[in-house]
Parts: C-alpha cells; structure tokens; sequence
C-alpha cells in the first residue's frame, strides 16, 4: 500500500488549517489541542463520518509528538463521542447523531448507545466544505472555481447600479418576478445560445440559482426515487451526491478522451430489465468535469441515437462554456432540444457568489420544469438577472471571457509543465479548467498530508460514483502554477 510520509491510504493524516498541529505556547496540553483541532474537524465534516483516522504510530511520526499524547487525545475524543474504537481496525469517525446521543445519554448518567458501523465518507460535501474554509495565502489546487484575481467586478457594479436606477422609478422590485425568469435575461441567453449552433427560443428557457439548482429541477421533474440514472464516471461528486441523496439509482459510465464508453452506455439500456432502465443521462459535453475532455462529433451522434432508441433524456452540463471554443460540440446543438435539457449558468465566469444558472429544453418541458420551479424556489432574483443581461448585450462579459481564456492558456501552459516535471502525467490532453493528472500515489493520503500543511487538493476517489481509490487527481491549472506545490508532491511521494 502506498505510503505518504508514513501515512497509509486507508488511514488519513490529521488535517487543519494551519501549518502546526500543536502551539507550545497554549495552557491546553499536547493531547487537548490534538483532540480539538480534531474534533473541529469532525464538526466541520472535513473528516466525514467513517473516515479512518492515522494509526497511534503515524500520527505520532508525523507530528513529531510522543504516542502517548496521540493516545490520550484520541482517548479524549471517544469520551466525547466523535471517534469510535474497533479492535485491530483502528480509530474511526462517528456519524454527527452519535456526538448527540452520547451527550444525552452521559448527562442522564447511563451509557450511551451503540454506534452504528462506520460509514463511507462523504467526500463531495466534505471537499465542498474545505473550500469554503480559509486555507492561508497558498493557492488551493484542488479549487473548481477561477481565482478571485481573475475575476473582474467592475462590470457587474456597473451593471447593477444601472439596473438598480432604471428599477428606483418603478414598483418591480416590490413583487415577485417573473417564474420562468427575467425576459430581458431570457432573450439575452437565446441570442447567446445561438452564437453556440442551439436554437432556442425566449420561451425555452428557465432562469435558476445556478447549474446546480438547474440540474436539480430537471430531475426533480422527470425523475421518482428508485429511478436509474446514467452517469459519466468518472464525474462531479457533487452530482453523484445529490442524485443519491434523491434516491436515485447511479449507472455509471466510463468517460474517456472523447466522450461515454458506447459499449457500456447501450449495454446499460439494453440488458438492464425494462422497469429499471435508465430515464436520464447527466453528462458534460464541453470540458467535461474532472478530465478536461470534450465530446468529439462521431461519440455525440451515437449518444443521441441511443437516446432516441431507448427514450432517453440527456441533461447536458455546460458549466464551463465560457471557458471553451464556441465551435466545441453539444449535443443540444446536434439533438435541436428534443431530447436535450442544456445547463449552464455564470458562475463560474463571472462571480460564484452571484447564483445565476439557467436551462433551455423543449417546450412543453420548460413548463413543466417552471411549476416545479415555483413549488421549490418560486421565483429568482430578477435585478441580478437584469443585470447579467446587461454584461451579455454590451459584450462585457465576452470581452471578459476572452481575457480569461487567454491567461488560461499560459497558465495551463505552466502547470502542464510543472506536473511533468514533477513526474506526473496527464490522463487525457490538457484543456479548459482541469486537468486529470496521475501523480503516482495514492491520493486520499496524499491529500490529507497537503491539507495539513495548507494546500487543497482534489483526490481522483472523489470523481468517481463508486468509491475508488487510485493514484488519479483534478488539478485546477488556474491554481497550481506554483513551483513550491509540486516539489513538496514529490517530496512526500517520496516518503
């Protein structure tokens, strides 16, 4: 089993912020600030429930602390009902009721219940929160966003101030919005989507808090609990979570250079008894999420006939569109939104925090795809989406666009070139955002021993439907141009 500066696969290190476990300073003990750093951990769900923690031994090397201080602070956290012993397995994280029910029951005086078996992490969420948690002045290389410094707030302030005047002479603002969207918003993204070879009328299209929330409503809409779903493997954790969350059946199906394993897809629709088959596939088509890779002509014409001899709906996940050549192939564009839902939305190119998402489908479906909106988030905010309106007509956002594509470029360029370096290598070609990089060892350790010391990875266990460890990892190429990352990569690679 790979070792990570004595770290094993199967057993994390410690994580934080910070680049030291323990402060000499502090009038808490060795064990108490172990305990801590753990148990806020825990709560956070940085450390999911079933996460194994380091062996006495590794934690002990690693921190460069005695056994007995790792002892006792795991001794510590038991008591308070975080970790869980198991004989000759090790110290395990509990599930988040287990904390609760120990309390209650130790206040009472009587012995707390008994723990349920430990659980596989929750990587998706548990990733989604390291990245909300500040991670120091290091670049997180495991980030899916852009950097803040890329981004260019001045349009957007404009945008809004202007929406914000024109708004101050009427009431607009004092009642809901429109349900399937802003109008001027929705005529924007028909001239915008047009540019890209997909016709869709104003009508077609529903406004959204972002992809996500879009990806939401459409299985919401055409899909019950039980229902099989296909899914590109590997892909974003985020939506295989949230479709198991719903209930949902996972297909997976391998996605290489150049889009889905046919083979698989069509046994998968063919062999699978007929109550169970697939409804949807959930693919990205254009810089595909963890790879990099786009679906090539010949691979989308396959998709769609099988989806139209099995009855399939395609959601297409175009998140990163911004980020890609207009001329890239959709299937929305091929399929004319027949059995076609297209997904995308704008944070990802102009602001995460401005949740503007939208999709464009057939007809009778986008009003379908409006009540369910209404019976979950009733409307959206309407001056965002004036706003964002306002960027895509005055060309600011595609001027925008353009800018980041080329400084994309030169830094896909560097990381490319450092990964190499490093003795890494790129799983499919370097494009858009991410690059699927085999670094040669396990990257669940390796992950955990970098987040010790400040730095955000993506290990590849996280983009795959069935947990999957391997030496993969999605690297933003945005954020890992430094030197000082790879070099410590191959430091503990080494061991």
């Amino acid at each position: 089993m790979p070792v990570v500066r004595g770290v094993t696969a199967s057993a994390p290190a410690f994580t934080q912020t910070g680049s030291h476990p323990v402060d000499s300073g502090s009038a808490a003990t060795l064990s108490e600030q172990f305990a801590q750093r753990l148990a806020q951990q825990i709560r956070q769900r940085l450390l999911a429930p079933g996460a194994r923690l380091p062996s006495v031994r590794q934690a002990a090397q690693h921190h460069g602390v005695s056994t007995s201080t790792v002892v006792a602070a795991y001794d510590l956290l038991q008591a308070r009902g975080l970790v869980l012993a198991l004989p000759q397995r090790g110290f395990f994280v509990r599930e988040p009721a287990a904390e609760a029910r120990s309390a209650s029951a130790g206040g009472l005086g009587i012995a707390a219940l008994p723990p349920r078996p430990p659980q596989a992490p929750v990587d998706a969420t548990a990733l989604i929160r390291s990245m909300f948690q500040v991670q120091g002045s290091k670049p997180s290389p495991g980030m899916g966003t852009l950097p803040e410094s890329w981004l260019d707030a001045a349009p957007l302030q404009r945008a809004l101030r202007q929406v914000c005047s024109r708004s101050s002479q009427t009431n607009d603002w004092l009642r809901y919005g429109e349900p399937a969207g802003d109008t001027r918003l929705r005529q924007a993204l028909s001239r915008r989507l047009a540019e890209l070879g997909i016709a869709a009328a104003p009508e077609q299209f529903v406004t959204t808090t972002g992809a996500t929330h879009a990806l939401d409503l459409v299985c919401r809409t055409l899909l019950q609990p039980g229902d099989a779903v296909l899914v590109d493997d590997p892909g974003w954790a985020t939506e295989f979570a949230r479709l198991s969350r719903q209930g949902m059946r996972l297909l997976p199906v391998p996605r290489g250079e150049h889009g889905p394993d046919l083979a698989v897809m069509q046994a998968l629709l063919e062999q699978t008894p007929q109550q169970h088959r697939p409804r949807v596939y959930v693919t990205v088509s254009v810089l595909h999420n963890p790879t990099g890779a786009s679906l090539s002509p010949a691979a989308a014409h396959q998709v769609l006939r099988l989806a139209e001899a099995h009855d399939l709906t395609i959601v297409e996940d175009d998140t990163y569109a911004w980020l890609a050549p207009p001329h890239a192939t959709r299937l929305a564009q091929l399929d004319g939104l027949k059995r076609t839902v297209y997904v995308s939305g704008f944070s990802k190119i102009l602001t995460p925090q401005w949740r503007v998402g939208y999709l464009a489908a057939a007809p009778e479906l986008a009003q379908r795809l409006i009540d369910t909106k209404l019976l979950t988030t009733l409307t959206t905010p309407a001056p965002l989406e004036q706003a964002v309106a306002l960027c895509l007509e005055q060309g600011q956002l595609r001027r925008h666009a353009e800018r980041v594509t080329t400084r994309l470029a030169s830094a896909r360029a560097r990381t490319v070139r450092l990964a190499r370096d490093a003795g890494c290598t790129f799983v499919t070609p370097p494009a858009g955002l991410f690059g699927w990089v085999d670094v040669g060892t396990d990257t669940e350790a390796l992950a955990r021993a970098l987040l010790t010391e400040g730095w955000l990875t993506a290990p590849g266990a996280l983009f795959h439907a069935t947990r999957r460890p391997g030496t993969l990892m999605r690297v933003n190429f945005a954020t890992a141009q430094e030197a000082r990352f790879w070099q410590r990569l191959v430091e503990l690679r080494q061991g």
